[in-house]
């Protein structure tokens, strides 16, 4: 049917492809980005007929109501499911009592006391004198109820006691196996 054989109450046609085809040749660079184009639309990457309009199919799921991961987090959460992830939980906790060691010991014996290392329940703290040592055996069960109530029951089993790091009377390559040295305490 010709555009003269249509009755006169009848809307004319959209244009054809074939109508377009003709106002436009297309080169190969033309050619290319259709076929790009059609073939990111398509589920597949297979390219489908080309036509004079292209679509690109979009594929998105919005969030709703409710809140999702794809929604802005707060730093807050989003650092407590790293640290959640990688198991960092109790290194963190850790580390968190030891900077808060003269909190929770108390202010005169932290000036005396520092801990060292925490492995497998064990905590490791060095005293500057003999004196603070034995003062700090004392006062263990007391030290390791406060810090497993701040880490969590059972986390800490034991303090060892160190004392100060004490100068080596060994002097040169001969020198007696057991030797008392200068039999002084040091504290």
């Amino acid at each position: 049917m010709t555009t003269d054989d249509r009755p006169a109450d009848e809307a004319p046609d959209e244009p054809t492809p074939a109508d377009a085809a003709a106002e436009h040749q297309p080169d190969g660079l033309d050619l290319a980005r259709a076929a790009a184009r059609a073939a990111a639309a398509t589920p597949g990457g297979k390219p489908r007929k080309a036509t004079s309009t292209f679509r690109r199919r979009t594929f998105t799921k919005s969030s709703g109501a409710r809140p999702d991961d794809r929604d802005p987090q707060l730093l807050d959460q989003a650092m407590g499911r790293l640290i959640a992830n990688h198991g960092w939980e109790l290194d963190l906790k850790v580390q968190g009592v030891f900077g808060r060691w003269a909190e929770l010991v108390g202010d005169e014996v932290a000036d005396h006391c520092t801990p060292e290392t925490f492995d497998d329940g064990r905590l490791v703290v060095r005293t500057d004198s003999t004196a603070w040592a034995t003062q700090l055996k004392l006062l263990a069960p007391t030290v390791v109820r406060r810090l497993n109530e701040e880490l969590g029951h059972g986390t800490v089993t034991v303090i060892e006691v160190l004392g100060p790091h004490l100068p080596s009377w060994r002097k040169g390559r001969l020198s007696s196996r057991d030797g008392r040295g200068p039999r002084d305490t040091y504290g």
